[in-house]
């Protein structure tokens, strides 16, 4: 189960971010994480919501965008989206060309991890 290494390390460089903007709080996280990445969105948003209890960000809203696999095929030259092969297993992610079949492909998105935004709240400088 690496969602629970993905998110303490997620949680752990927002959390980082926050401190460094002297942040109170943080109110909403966009997450992007690709289809290739095999991690299950459910899974990492339940780790995540273990990891940042009693922390500044125990009340953010976490929003996470699966992005899909787009490759280029050397082969048949196709670009574009594609499904994962429905014969991979739980440890390898294989990407096949929808045209002819290719597994060599240029994976262009879906391997990203990426945290996209991170909103926080700061104490009023004015207070």
């Amino acid at each position: 189960m690496h969602e629970l290494a993905m998110a303490t390390s997620i949680v752990e460089s927002i959390l980082n971010v926050a401190n460094k903007n002297e942040a109170i709080s943080v109110t909403e996280v966009i997450l992007e994480v690709g289809e290739l990445t095999m991690l299950n969105p459910e899974q990492l948003r339940f780790m995540m919501d273990v990891t940042r209890k009693d922390t500044i960000m125990q009340d953010a809203e976490i929003i996470i965008n699966m992005i899909p696999i787009e490759v280029e095929c050397p082969k048949c030259k196709y670009k574009g989206v594609t499904e994962p092969d429905e014969h991979m297993d739980h440890l390898m992610a294989i990407a096949i060309c929808p045209e002819c079949g290719q597994t060599n492909l240029n994976i262009l998105k879906g391997q990203e991890c990426n945290v996209k935004t991170i909103k926080i709240e700061r104490e009023d400088e004015n207070a």
